[in-house]
């Protein structure tokens, strides 16, 4: 598991604001998946993003939906052809 925590900022190149954390659980199984993305969601002000990078449909299903489930917005979702995809969640 990583956390890199960096100040959420605009890229200058898309426009976008970057996330506040980023979070890698590629070597993360179900149900620890979404316990890392809760735990770093929970340190997380609303309104700021986490990145998460994950391996595996399960784990991208459930933390998809745990969490829309606990009220945050999921803002994209990039599906890799490694097997990994990154996950850009806004906090409620």
């Amino acid at each position: 598991m990583t956390y890199a925590a960096s100040k959420c900022a605009v890229s200058a190149a898309d426009g976008v604001p970057a996330p506040a954390r980023r979070l890698d659980i590629t070597g993360e199984t179900c149900p620890m998946t979404f316990v890392r993305t809760r735990l770093a969601l929970d340190g997380l002000s609303s309104g700021d993003m986490l990145q998460v990078t994950l391996r595996g449909a399960e784990p991208l299903r459930n933390v998809r939906r745990s969490a829309e489930a606990l009220g945050h917005t999921l803002l994209s979702q990039d599906e890799m052809a490694d097997g990994t995809a990154i996950l850009l969640i806004r906090k409620a």
